[in-house]
């Protein structure tokens, strides 16, 4: 269930470039629609709270009969951040790198983030850098690789590079920090602490600057609902409900599909053709999620929620949602 739950996440997110497109002949501009993307992600997550008050439940508290414990200052402050700091620096890097140079280059340099997940995650003792982890890794960046290279070279900017490589370590630094706290909060309220934290900096930032363009048609309106519900809060949900299960570099590694279906979303809805190489590469990304799954067999009395790979099992007591509860 947790490397499906990353492939839905990687489709839902691989959508967003496609959608993105729609909304810009509608007349939505980039800031406009981060903004209307994290805003109308919230409020979704928060009135599915209000309206599930079952998927509120983390780990029970006795003393209170059963009901969700109450979450910690901390916790709660760390989810906020996640979202202001990580996902609306990560966004806003991204988009600023597009400013300067080519899609495929931004994207080819972000997608080195798979890489410095699984090292970070290593030399921070998290995982270990098992030969068939690290063999996914390179299957997986080969496969990126020959994807997003495969329509030709692409023009080189020095400041767009750079940018996007920081989008690159910010979402490093995402992945990891969201590790240490998707194992204690239930994944509807992790997501809708992060959008909320995201949406609040941004529109803090929006002001700012001057505010935003909301002159577009329902066209517009369309193409942002659907980036707000597929490509953020289904994509979200998935996402840390597939992290909780596969661990940080597991995660990233099986997210080596968004490109894969962005480029194959562009050829049908977009007109643009996939080449050999292109198609080649997808492969190699979808074989990498088979070669992650090859993992040393469990020992006896080893469960499904043990540890893997010997390492401390910090899920210990922590109740996981079912999927048809909205994770």
């Amino acid at each position: 269930m947790g490397p499906l739950l990353c492939l839905v996440s990687a489709t839902c997110f691989g959508a967003m470039a496609v959608f993105g497109k729609f909304a810009y002949e509608a007349g939505v501009t980039p800031a406009a629609l981060v903004l209307l993307r994290f805003a109308l992600a919230a409020l979704l997550l928060l009135a599915l709270l209000r309206l599930r008050p079952g998927l509120r439940t983390g780990r029970p508290d006795p003393a209170r009969g059963g009901a969700p414990a109450r979450l910690p200052r901390r916790v709660v402050l760390t989810a906020l951040g996640l979202g202001a700091f990580g996902y609306a620096t990560q966004a806003s890097l991204f988009f600023a790198a597009l400013e300067r140079t080519d899609a495929s280059l931004v994207a080819l340099v972000f997608y080195t983030y798979p890489a410095l997940v699984t090292l970070a995650a290593a030399l921070l003792g998290r995982e270990r850098l098992t030969p068939p982890r690290a063999a996914a890794l390179a299957v997986a960046s080969c496969g990126t690789l020959l994807v997003l290279l495969g329509a030709g070279g692409v023009p080189v900017d020095v400041a767009g590079v750079t940018m996007a490589f920081g989008c690159a370590v910010t979402y490093t630094a995402y992945i990891l920090v969201a590790d240490g706290v998707v194992h204690r909060v239930p994944p509807v309220v992790l997501s809708a602490l992060v959008m909320s934290g995201a949406a609040v900096a941004l529109a803090l930032r929006a002001l700012v600057s001057g505010g935003i363009d909301l002159g577009f048609g329902p066209a517009g309106w369309f193409w942002i609902g659907c980036i707000a519900v597929v490509c953020t809060v289904v994509a979200m949900l998935t996402f840390f409900a597939g992290l909780r299960r596969v661990g940080p570099s597991g995660a990233a590694i099986l997210s080596t599909l968004e490109p894969v279906v962005t480029a194959a979303l562009a050829a049908v809805a977009l007109g643009e053709v996939l080449t050999p190489l292109q198609a080649g590469g997808g492969l190699l990304v979808l074989a990498s999620v088979a070669v992650l799954q090859l993992r040393p067999r469990r020992r006896a009395g080893s469960g499904p929620d043990a540890a893997p790979h010997g390492l401390p099992d910090r899920r210990a007591g922590v109740e996981v949602p079912a999927l048809t509860a909205g994770s």
